[in-house]
């Protein structure tokens, strides 16, 4: 037989493999609709105003080393129009210019603002569980609003939508999922391809469930009612824990208090990470803490092979053996080749619209590809991390694992 053989390939198995897969790009697709269809976005176009009986919320915004960050961050928090807040902003052992950005902040904002700093990191403490508690120790609200030095505010009216959310759904526990602000090549390759992988693990239909245990918070807006921060412990509570928005969520489910996860629409943007390094990284600590264990990691990383990757490596093989075959056994790949083809509009399907709802331009859908191959290295990395074969190092702290297990030298903890 001349051409590519067929007899090393059976081609039934490939055929019956490209339907299951079929099968679940599609139901990806009807759940992403029934996503759609149910989602809760929080815009600045249905504002209200502020609440008529404001409660006092104490905004809290732990800061190490951020100096490219921190003046946008707290400018556009002090220019919210919600009546009644205060903000702390905790320099947590800065050595780069945050220290004196915040000082001069400090002096053009009037009372407001209020900076706390601290010098040394206690021993069995993550650093930004260190000094959000910090923070709370100084607080005067009756809502605590936790936030990331890397966030800005894109809207004036953050803190009151975000209220007005909590009271209407008597909210114990509400968190703002950020925009990821994208700029470069690589961000726009990889960032999707993750947060799509993450939200497969935390749809915010079940989390916002109170009968199913899934949980999710994103430390990028935490806003949560004083009592139900000191039910669940507080930071305390999380205080060596790299994940502890999640882990926060977790009990909050767990005691039966009411937690709640809201899209965000054009409230406020993170750029996450600004080098393809960090995002390595940090990525690699996100699916390690979030999915937490070697077998939810390990089942991340084989869907990812199979559903992501798998349909168009199968696509490029079959149409390769399609086009080198000779007329007499062409015919036997065209089942194959519609059938892989059929997988990967179904996925793209998925992934367009995906795109859309993260507002990056549906065109990068295409680099879906590239960017899974990414995610599944970082997804190994994870692994590897979670199984003990590695650790992580993240703003001067070494993690193996979730656990913390000790402090870089280029980092001075004094």
């Amino acid at each position: 037989m001349q051409g590519i053989p067929l007899m090393s390939i059976n081609f039934e198995i490939w055929t019956g493999l490209a339907g299951v897969t079929a099968l679940v790009w599609l139901a990806r697709a009807v759940a992403m609709q029934l996503a759609l269809r149910d989602r809760k976005v929080l815009s600045s176009r249905s504002y209200d105003g502020p609440p008529d009986q404001p409660q006092r919320i104490s905004v809290i915004i732990a800061a190490k080393d951020e100096e490219e960050n921190i003046e946008a961050c707290v400018t556009s928090l002090l220019e919210q129009d919600y009546p009644d807040f205060e903000l702390i902003v905790i320099d947590d052992r800065s050595s780069d210019g945050t220290p004196e950005i915040l000082r001069r902040l400090l002096g053009e904002s009037g009372s407001r603002l209020r900076v706390v700093t601290v010098r040394e990191l206690r021993d069995d403490w993550f650093g930004k569980n260190n000094a959000m508690r910090e923070g709370v120790e100084v607080s005067t609200g009756e809502w605590l609003c936790f936030t990331d030095a890397d966030c800005r505010q894109t809207s004036d009216t953050t803190l009151t939508m975000a209220m007005r959310e909590a009271l209407a759904h008597n909210v114990d526990f509400l968190t703002l999922t950020p925009r990821l602000e994208m700029r470069s090549t690589w961000e726009k390759l990889l960032q999707p391809v993750c947060a799509l992988a993450l939200i497969a693990w935390f749809r915010p239909g079940r989390v916002n469930d109170p009968r199913r245990k899934s949980a999710y918070a994103n430390g990028a807006f935490m806003l949560m009612h004083r009592d139900c921060y000191e039910a669940i412990g507080g930071h305390e509570r999380v205080r060596n824990a790299a994940n502890e928005d999640i882990q926060m969520a977790r009990i909050t489910k767990q005691m039966g208090l009411k937690l709640r996860v809201v899209e965000n629409e054009d409230l406020y943007l993170t750029r996450m990470y600004r080098t393809a390094a960090d995002a390595w990284r940090g990525w690699s600590r996100i699916f390690c803490c979030s999915l937490g264990t070697v077998p939810r990691l390990a089942t991340a990383g084989l869907l990812m092979a199979v559903f992501t990757l798998l349909p168009w490596i199968s696509l490029m093989i079959v149409a390769t053996g399609w086009v080198l075959s000779d007329p007499q056994t062409a015919s036997e790949w065209v089942p194959a080749v519609l059938a892989w083809a059929v997988v990967i509009l179904l996925q793209e399907t998925v992934v367009w619209r995906f795109y859309g709802v993260l507002k990056v331009n549906r065109l990068w859908s295409l680099t879906y590809f590239i960017g899974g191959v990414v995610t599944l290295g970082v997804l190994i990395n994870a692994l590897l991390k979670a199984a003990g074969l590695g650790a992580t190092q993240w703003r001067g702290t070494v993690y193996r694992g979730d656990d913390l297990v000790g402090r870089s030298s280029s980092h001075p903890t004094r």
